[in-house]
């Protein structure tokens, strides 16, 4: 029943919660395009719901469409999280297909920022004798499209990046885990959520690491690997170019090494060259514009200290998050940040103790 101050009903709001449900369940794994839950219902009554399929297409409403019956979408009301799309891409606006459907009422949360979109599917629907409405629970949409609006408006890559430290906050020492299992099956959620993992040569060839998921029954959505080489100094040995993952593989470089570039490639890798900064480093700005266009919107950075500290003094981190395990290294441990804690802090507003079950480590997220 709507009221004076909310122009949508308990049953509106219902609705969209479950269509919030199926945006959220699939964040993160559509590509350049925002994660869309959509229902569609009538007298009552559900009759069909979709989301945006796995790297982005088919859209939500059109997966939802089509699982109906043509007879019973007439009259209809479809609740979408997003604007409906209303410009010619690699599909049809999905739109024009709402008013061939013969929909009757449609509602969605929140407005599209591409520019194709912003702000016409409610003008377009409504010229066509559809009621229109938009804002239904808007603050929970925002959550799940914060790193879409920020990708789509910047044009590169949602950068997520993480370090590890014991207590006493050295980052590596001769035992091979710093943070216990509960905090590493943490650290490969990071992997299963975002579309390419980002490391330097020098952490890849110190590791010897496959930088997969190694969560059991996701390992298949292990992330793209990005690696930052200047000098193509990564080990002929290592998995990065032997595995049957490495044509998922990039490596940017600034090498005129031909010997090695011919060896690389022979292996089925891609190489990218890139021009150095004005400190002599690949240029970071460039990469992640090169690795936009190739449709990744998520990266997780676990390239070390040098790397992480590199991306942020070109602000180019949007959230950081640190492990920090209950042991204490002493002279057993290497790569002391303790120093460098204080500069994250310096860069990020916020903070927050994340809680989550770590049995007794503890996970900080600086935004």
């Amino acid at each position: 029943m709507s009221t004076k101050k909310d122009k949508f009903t308990s049953e509106d709001h219902y609705y969209m919660n479950h269509a919030i449900n199926l945006a959220a369940e699939r964040n993160g794994f559509t590509g350049l395009n925002p994660s869309v839950g959509c229902v569609i219902v009538k007298n009552n009554k559900i009759l069909s719901f979709g989301q945006t399929g796995l790297n982005g297409r088919p859209h939500a409403e059109t997966v939802a469409i089509k699982g109906c019956k043509k007879e019973d979408l007439k009259g209809s009301t479809i609740y979408v999280t997003m604007e409906p799309c209303t410009h010619y891409g690699k599909t049809p606006p999905c739109s024009n297909l709402i008013v061939k459907s013969k929909i009757k009422r449609v509602i969605y949360s929140i407005e599209d920022v591409d520019i194709r979109t912003k702000k016409k599917a409610h003008s377009f629907l409504k010229s066509k004798k559809i009621i229109v409405s938009s804002g239904l629970l808007r603050d929970k949409t925002n959550k799940i499209y914060k790193k879409y609006f920020k990708h789509k408006n910047k044009e590169k890559p949602y950068i997520i990046s993480k370090l590890a430290c014991s207590k006493d906050y050295f980052t590596s020492s001769k035992k091979k885990f710093i943070t216990n299992e509960y905090s590493r099956k943490v650290s490969h959620l990071f992997r299963y959520y975002c579309d390419a993992i980002l490391v330097s040569s020098k952490t890849a060839n110190a590791d010897n690491s496959v930088l997969s998921c190694r969560l059991e029954g996701l390992g298949e959505y292990s992330p793209r690997r990005l690696i930052i080489d200047r000098a193509l100094k990564i080990k002929k040995t290592s998995p990065i170019i032997n595995d049957n993952r490495r044509k998922n593989t990039i490596i940017f470089h600034n090498s005129k090494d031909k010997k090695k570039i011919n060896y690389i490639k022979s292996k089925g890798v891609k190489l990218s060259y890139v021009d150095l900064d004005a400190s002599g480093r690949i240029n970071l700005r460039k990469v992640f514009l090169k690795v936009y266009r190739l449709g990744i919107s998520t990266i997780i950075v676990e390239g070390g200290k040098l790397l992480t500290r590199t991306l942020l003094k070109n602000k180019l981190i949007n959230e950081f998050y640190l492990f920090k395990s209950n042991k204490i290294l002493k002279k057993l441990g290497k790569n002391n940040i303790f120093n460098f804690k204080k500069e994250i802090s310096h860069f990020f507003k916020k903070k927050e103790n994340i809680e989550t079950f770590l049995n007794g480590e503890e996970l900080i997220r600086y935004f």
